[in-house]
Order: C-alpha cells, then sequence, then structure tokens
C-alpha cells in the first residue's frame, strides 16, 4: 500500500470529519484544517490513538492573506502533499434579494477563493513528485442544476466546476490528477447553517446520502483519473438531462425546486 500525505480542508464535521476517519490508514500521514482547535486536537486524539500520523492547523480559510504562510508550515512540518481534498464550505438558503453581500463574499471566498489558492501553493510541489498526485474538489450538483433560494450558494458550486475543469485540462501534462466531487443533499450540519427551520432538511431526509458512503467513493477514486464522482446517480442523471432539457426538465422537477 502507498504510503503518502494528505490535506482535508474543513476536517472537523460531516464529510471532512468521515473522511479524516475513512483515510486513517497506518501508512498514511492526515494534514487537517479546520476553524475550531477544540474539535480538531479531539480528532486528532483519536486517530493517533489508532497509530495515525497526524498534523492538525487551526485557520479560518476566508483570511486569503495567510494561505501562503500556513502552506509554507505545513511543508516545512510534513515535507510534502500527495493529495488535496478541499471540502471547507457552507452554503445559506435565501432569495437573492435577501442575502447580505457580506454573506456572499464570504461564501466566496471559502467556498471558492481559498481552494484555489490552497491549490495554487500546493501544485508546485505536487508536479514535483514522482508519484501520482491529487486535486478533489467538493462541488455540489447544485453547481450543476441551480435551484431558488440557492443564487450565492449555486454560484460558488458553478465556479468550484468550472476551475476545476479549466485546472484538470493545465495539469494533464502532468501527474496530477483533479476530480470533481459534486453531491446532493447530504445528512450533515450543513443544514444548520444553510436552512435553520429545518424544512429543507426534514423534506429531503430520505433521499440523503450519509458522509461515510462519500467517504469511502472518495477513498476509491483516490489516485485516479476520475473526472467526476456526483451522487446520488439519479440525481447525476437528472444533471444530465437538464443540460439537454432545461426548460422541460425545470418544469417538471418545479416542485421539488421549491421545497427550500
Amino acid at each position: 500500500m502507498k504510503k503518502d500525505t494528505i490535506l482535508i480542508t474543513g476536517a472537523t464535521k460531516g464529510l471532512g470529519r468521515a473522511l479524516s476517519y475513512q483515510l486513517a490508514r497506518k501508512n498514511r500521514t492526515l494534514i487537517l484544517i479546520g476553524r475550531s482547535e477544540d474539535l480538531l486536537l479531539e480528532l486528532a486524539r483519536d486517530l493517533k490513538a489508532q497509530g495515525v500520523t497526524v498534523f492538525t492547523y487551526t485557520v479560518d480559510l476566508t483570511e486569503i492573506e495567510k494561505l501562503e504562510s500556513l502552506v509554507q508550515t505545513i511543508l516545512t512540518d510534513v515535507g510534502s502533499v500527495d493529495a488535496i481534498i478541499n471540502n471547507a464550505g457552507f452554503g445559506l438558503f435565501e432569495f437573492a434579494t435577501e442575502t447580505l453581500r457580506a454573506t456572499t463574499t464570504n461564501m466566496f471566498q471559502l467556498n471558492v477563493l481559498a481552494m484555489m489558492e490552497l491549490n495554487c501553493l500546493l501544485i508546485p510541489g505536487l508536479i514535483k513528485q514522482t508519484n501520482k498526485t491529487h486535486i478533489i474538489n467538493i462541488g455540489s450538483l447544485a453547481g450543476k442544476i441551480a435551484t431558488p433560494k440557492a443564487t450565492s450558494y449555486a454560484a460558488t458550486k458553478h465556479a468550484v466546476i468550472g476551475y476545476s475543469n479549466a485546472l484538470r485540462l493545465e495539469l494533464k501534462a502532468t501527474n496530477v490528477a483533479v476530480t470533481t466531487v459534486n453531491l446532493g443533499p447530504m445528512k450533515t450540519s450543513f443544514f444548520k447553517t444553510a436552512d435553520e427551520s429545518g424544512y429543507y432538511e426534514q423534506a429531503v431526509e430520505k433521499i440523503m446520502l450519509t458522509p461515510e458512503k462519500v467517504a469511502t467513493k472518495i477513498d476509491q477514486l483516490l489516485y485516479t483519473n476520475k473526472r467526476e464522482l456526483n451522487l446520488p446517480l439519479w440525481m447525476s442523471i437528472g444533471s444530465k438531462l437538464h443540460a439537454i432539457f432545461p426548460r422541460t426538465l425545470e418544469f417538471i422537477m418545479q416542485g421539488a425546486f421549491n421545497k427550500k
């Protein structure tokens, strides 16, 4: 089994936490980034008890100007990185006219700009590796099928997908693979922020993905050339139909689109 080092942002909750456990093999080094020092240290203690080598970094990724120093510290501490999983992000279900400029700015800073900056800072090291390396950007099926009350969030995830597609082409001749993971509703604390009423989460509870299932799928595609992972399958099919028949699908699915 290959010895490697994997960086995960947004590591303390939801998918990030599930990935931390799923990828915690004894010959791997995990670099975990999050905003909560207490949660990071708790997670690291548990993983270290299983024999995993873990480095933790408490940082607010929206402070873009601090990321260069962060990466320099990581490379000094760890040496090199083999895979980056850009998982940190948040959303808010509000109409466009009701969304504060500060909210949209923060969403773009975390969901898009921090991801782009981290990748930019780490790509030179990834290319220098003799082995296969990987960038995995967590997008969303909202970036393929936009719905009401998700204007800013959908815009950030459109940006993640567009950026990833261009980056993949730029790095095609290198050893760096680029994969976008686009997910439908997942049972995490995401909805506690996105929809404080709890209505949407209750409405889609039966079709929600679990972080553990998604983490397993991501583990399986590591260091492959898979372009995208879209889950669940039926929503992935819907996104492809939407690309061909947008007006028709929006008419058929308007009830589901308005569940927020």
